[in-house]
């Protein structure tokens, strides 16, 4: 397993982060621990959760994970606040006491004094940015929060962010979590990537196999797998740039007898900038084999071919 510097922060994370928004809805507890066995035994040390994430199961489960194993001191927790968690005024949105009240549930559901790297899940405009990054400072002085990142922020108020912390001499988002695949490369690789490596913030790619698209089940012209997320998966993916990027993915995983979910994922981990790509595993089996995409290793060669079958320019 590679391991790497989480941007300008001290933290030295797995190469490939674990995430477990299946964990209480596509796996329960004992499938679960199954899981995160499986990716720590393979060298994975990152673990992404939210607390949005089955409405707190996903963190709980985690959380009884690491007590029965008595490793806190071995992972690194990433965790999110920001999405909806009930129906009142201040269930959502990145105020001051939305964050407060979102880091003491965290903390109790994942049975931590601390997490490692905790993430405003998606930007909130309705509150003041000064706000938020207050709010987070203030978590991080107080020892419950070790550093802060972002998820799903565009280019422009990524910047002002890191501008706004800055000024002030706040704890500052050290990470980005976008949507990035072969797939959806643009709206990364446009604006948010230069804008990364040029600050040194750690990024990692969540729907890193398109929701299951890039894992070898969809096949053009077949019948759709039985599963919750095949018609989304249909509607965003079943189109000739799909079928294109797919078939290079084939193409690169039969000459090297991996698996099209290792080659998607390798090409992840082998683009400058990216600390991570997450995926998600509902059985040990599958979990060993996308840990194998971070040691796969794709030549010149086989990346120009990903390359030019996924180019949005």
């Amino acid at each position: 397993m590679q391991y790497r510097t989480l941007g300008r922060a001290g933290l030295r994370v797995s190469a490939f982060c674990l995430g477990t928004n299946t964990f209480g809805r596509a796996t329960d507890h004992g499938a679960s621990d199954a899981v995160l066995d499986a990716f720590f035994e393979g060298g994975g040390n990152f673990v992404d959760t939210a607390d949005v994430y089955t409405r707190g199961v996903s963190e709980a489960i985690f959380g009884n994970w690491i007590k029965a194993r008595r490793n806190r001191g071995s992972v690194i927790v990433a965790t999110k606040v920001g999405m909806a968690m009930g129906e009142g005024p201040n269930d959502k949105g990145l105020s001051r006491q939305r964050i407060m009240d979102g880091v003491e549930a965290s903390l109790r559901r994942l049975q931590t004094e601390y997490i490692d790297l905790y993430q405003a899940h998606r930007d909130d405009r309705d509150t003041p940015l000064e706000e938020t990054l207050r709010a987070l400072d203030d978590l991080v002085r107080q020892g419950k929060v070790r550093y802060v990142a972002a998820s799903n922020y565009v280019a422009w108020r990524l910047a002002d962010a890191l501008a706004e912390s800055e000024h002030h001499g706040w704890a500052r988002y050290e990470c980005l979590q976008p949507r990035y695949n072969l797939f959806f490369r643009g709206e990364y690789e446009r604006e948010l990537e230069p804008l990364c490596r040029a600050k040194q913030v750690g990024v990692i790619s969540y729907s890193s196999l398109g929701s299951g698209f890039f894992s070898g089940k969809y096949k053009r012209g077949q019948a759709l797998p039985t599963t919750h997320r095949a018609g989304g998966v249909e509607n965003t993916y079943f189109n000739e740039r799909g079928w294109r990027i797919l078939e290079a993915v084939e193409s690169v995983d039969k000459g090297r007898g991996a698996t099209p979910a290792q080659v998607a994922l390798a090409w992840i981990v082998q683009r400058p900038g990216i600390t991570a790509p997450i995926a998600s595993a509902t059985s040990p089996a599958q979990m060993k084999e996308l840990i194998g995409s971070v040691d796969l290793g794709l030549t010149a060669e086989e990346l120009g071919v990903l390359e030019m079958a996924s180019a949005w320019q």
